[in-house]
């Protein structure tokens, strides 16, 4: 289709093939049902991530998620040249790093530069061992970006068990954890054992990150784990409603991006980075519209 101005140059617009080079929902019933491992995955990986993104963002841990996510890598990595267990890999990665921050870097300044020494570290480790593996090199990109075909049977299984895990720690942590990320010393006053919960909760972020990397790959974790929260603080400082937006946010991008990669020629991530991103600017501008006009109070920098 060609679109003529009056000054004369002539403007190519969208060449409708080029939409249909990328989406093809022929026999998407038929692929969906292949996928369907992916599905769930992503779903209970979204609620998973909405949780604790609320986490991430008061105790103000995206450079961590960062971190570990790296370190993941590297045990994935390490698990697909030996041929053993990518998501035993991917967890005993995070293991190591959530513990290394979480013993290290108790205050800020130490943490970041924990992590600092830790990022580059874990990403020339993974690097080194796919180079190293000979296998299939969509096993190597599925690492770094997320595979949707790459959730089967066994996989699905460790992923509810973390799950589960996870969803019963936060739980059970929820009123201290809340207490001791909104106001450390007060809550430390309180009889609040805020030093012990540190390094449980860097735990706990540790096996979410392990989760998401089978799905989305290690260099996008922060798409779920951070973005959903960023976004529902910008539009509202309830706690109960900044959970529920962020764990809706965090769905849709993971189901929501998971769906429309089944009709398309391009990677998974790529659709949730951009789901994701939309709501933190989304979000974003409904809250600098009410806060101008004083609907509401401004929530913490996300």
């Amino acid at each position: 289709m060609l679109l003529v101005s009056a000054a004369g140059p002539v403007l190519r617009a969208a060449d409708p093939s080029t939409f249909h080079q990328i989406f093809d929902f022929t026999d998407y019933g038929q692929v969906l049902s292949l996928v369907r491992n992916s599905v769930i995955a992503g779903a209970i990986l979204g609620v998973v991530a909405g949780l604790i993104s609320v986490f991430v963002m008061r105790r103000d841990l995206p450079f961590a998620v960062h971190g570990i996510s790296e370190l993941s890598f590297a045990g994935a990595a390490a698990a697909l040249l030996l041929g053993v267990n990518v998501v035993v890999g991917s967890l005993a990665g995070s293991m190591l790093a959530a513990l290394a921050i979480g013993a290290l870097g108790v205050r800020a300044r130490d943490r970041n530069s924990v992590i600092g020494v830790l990022m580059p570290f874990g990403l020339g480790l993974g690097v080194l061992f796919l180079s190293l593996y000979k296998g299939r090199g969509a096993n190597k990109f599925g690492l770094l970006t997320g595979q949707i075909v790459a959730i089967d049977s066994p996989q699905l299984s460790w992923l509810i068990g973390i799950s589960i895990v996870v969803i019963a720690a936060l739980l059970l942590l929820w009123r201290p954890l809340t207490f001791a990320s909104v106001d450390p010393e007060v809550a430390a006053a309180r009889g609040v054992p805020v030093r012990l919960l540190a390094p449980v909760f860097m735990i706990v972020l540790g096996l979410t990150v392990a989760m998401s990397v089978q799905i989305v790959g290690a260099l996008l974790v922060l798409s779920i784990v951070v973005t959903p929260a960023a976004a529902a603080m910008r539009v509202t400082a309830t706690p109960w409603l900044t959970t529920v937006l962020s764990v809706l946010f965090a769905f849709v991008s993971v189901v929501g991006g998971i769906l429309l990669a089944l009709g398309s020629t391009l990677p998974i991530s790529p659709y949730i980075t951009t789901i994701s991103f939309s709501f933190y600017v989304l979000c974003r501008a409904i809250g600098a519209v009410r806060e101008r006009r004083g609907w509401i109070r401004r929530p913490r920098a996300a």
